[in-house]
């Protein structure tokens, strides 16, 4: 943003209990319901100076998919620990598993292989 007395930019604070480098927009997001945010603009070059304070009335979040959420971590971890192995001979005896696995599973259905 540009100081609106001389054109000048501006710098912005959100505290006044925040570090210097927090944006406003991750203090938004974090936040309580009925928290105070103190936003300060400053212009360096003249002088002027802006002090804003911001109340959150209420909150209202959407959830997301909570099966998805622990399927995209547990994926993750399996990743991180499969890169840590080795052995190709382990990789290979762990995929055959898995296939086996998914061989036997009841969950699974004739739309899981289409998806392949």
């Amino acid at each position: 943003m540009d100081c609106p007395a001389c054109g000048s930019p501006v710098t912005l604070e959100v505290g006044p209990d925040r570090p210097l480098s927090t944006s406003l927009s991750d203090a938004v997001l974090a936040a309580e319901e009925d928290e105070h945010i103190e936003v300060t603009r400053d212009c360096w070059d003249c002088g002027w100076h802006e002090t804003r304070a911001l109340r959150v009335a209420s909150i209202d979040t959407t959830a997301g998919d909570e099966t998805a959420g622990e399927r995209v971590a547990l994926i993750d971890e399996i990743t991180d620990e499969l890169a840590s192995i080795e052995s190709v001979g382990t990789l290979e005896e762990t995929l055959a598993a898995i296939r086996r696995q998914r061989e036997t599973d009841p969950a699974r259905t004739d739309t899981d292989d289409a998806a392949e």
